[in-house]
């Protein structure tokens, strides 16, 4: 594996080893009762930090990485679905494992697992706190308290997301690669017979992705990080394979800065996305929920996560009514390269 940069493919990030991650604007969900899956509500737009230096704060340029605009409160997912290999990707929120509640590591781990296994993760929607279930990725602004990073270890100093990947070793991935060629040989015969016309449809789609899926310098950091709401039906699943199978270091890493539409405007002079739609007028239009299955084996909830408190202890009652899903809405499911991101000091 030579390749150890970051690019933004549209706004999708790729990373060595086949990883592929997309962040998802989605519907918040109520801090109470767990519920199901809501889809995507389009893609955050990703943009690279060092594109705009002249605009951003000289503690973002040092740490480099990339950008996406985000509201206050506003909830996200991040999906895999584009991943192409098997690697080890793990998620940080204010460099707190989103999977294992630890300190970040530049090391793989499987006893507490501090990583999602792709691309046998379909997507990550929040902080491993609940057997089966995850706290919904929100986003609220550092200096309350109030995200996992301040909860978990007393101060909020990173605020934003971590992404560090680890891919196959080359001989086990040279291994992988014979045995998808072995696998896919009868398939494309099948395919030559005409067998293509009979194929299921695709699995349907919801925003974005599927869910089977010259401005003057900021003077201070107005930092966002993670925290939580609330919760949803979710496996962070158990990975198989050996953990000597991956490589011993990260081939690389990414700094995912969450900043205010206002700022957005400002640095990079685009116009931030819409503001999220309300929970009733979601599901007055329609739009699907997802019950997901499958039998593979859940990595065991953290004990720290599941002690991080939702945001509405710290920032206020939730004025947004809810609206339950219509019956039918739910769905029940299964079972070009840009420029480099610029690593920095974190």
């Amino acid at each position: 594996m030579t390749d150890t940069t970051v690019r933004i493919d549209g706004d999708m990030l790729r990373l060595p080893g086949g990883v592929a991650v997309r962040f998802m604007r989605t519907l918040r969900l109520p801090e109470k009762g767990t519920h199901d899956l809501p889809p995507g509500l389009g893609v955050f737009p990703v943009r690279r930090v060092c594109d705009h230096a002249g605009a951003v704060p000289a503690e973002w340029l040092a740490r480099g990485g990339v950008m996406l605009p985000v509201y206050l409160r506003e909830a996200m997912w991040l999906s895999f679905a584009s991943s192409s290999e098997p690697a080890a990707l793990q998620v940080g929120a204010g460099k707190v494992c989103a999977v294992s509640g630890r300190p970040w590591s530049d090391r793989l781990s499987r006893d507490p697992q501090n990583y999602v296994a792709l691309p046998r993760q379909p997507w990550l929607d929040g902080i491993n706190s609940g057997s089966g279930t995850v706290r919904q990725f929100v986003a609220v602004p550092l200096g309350l308290g109030a995200t996992v990073e301040g909860q978990v270890t007393g101060e909020e100093v990173w605020g934003g997301v971590q992404l560090q990947s680890f891919p196959l070793q080359e001989r086990r991935r040279a291994e992988w690669l014979e045995a998808e060629r072995s696998r896919r040989i009868p398939l494309t015969q099948d395919l030559i017979g005409g067998v293509f016309g009979s194929l299921p449809p695709p699995a349907p789609t919801a925003g974005a992705a599927p869910r089977p899926g010259g401005a003057p310098r900021a003077r201070a950091a107005a930092a966002m990080g993670l925290g939580v709401g609330g919760s949803m039906r979710q496996e962070v699943y158990r990975d198989e394979r050996p953990l000597a199978h991956y490589t011993t270091e990260p081939a690389a890493r990414v700094f995912v800065h969450l900043v205010t539409p206002p700022q957005w405007r400002r640095i990079t002079g685009e116009e931030p996305p819409p503001s999220p739609v309300d929970r009733a007028a979601y599901t007055k239009a329609g739009l699907p929920w997802f019950d997901y299955y499958d039998d593979a084996q859940d990595v065991a909830p953290s004990d720290t996560l599941g002690a991080v408190r939702p945001v509405g202890e710290w920032v206020g009652d939730d004025l947004d009514p809810w609206e339950p899903p219509a019956p039918g809405q739910v769905q029940h499911l299964k079972d070009t390269p840009g420029s480099p991101v610029e690593d920095g000091d974190w």
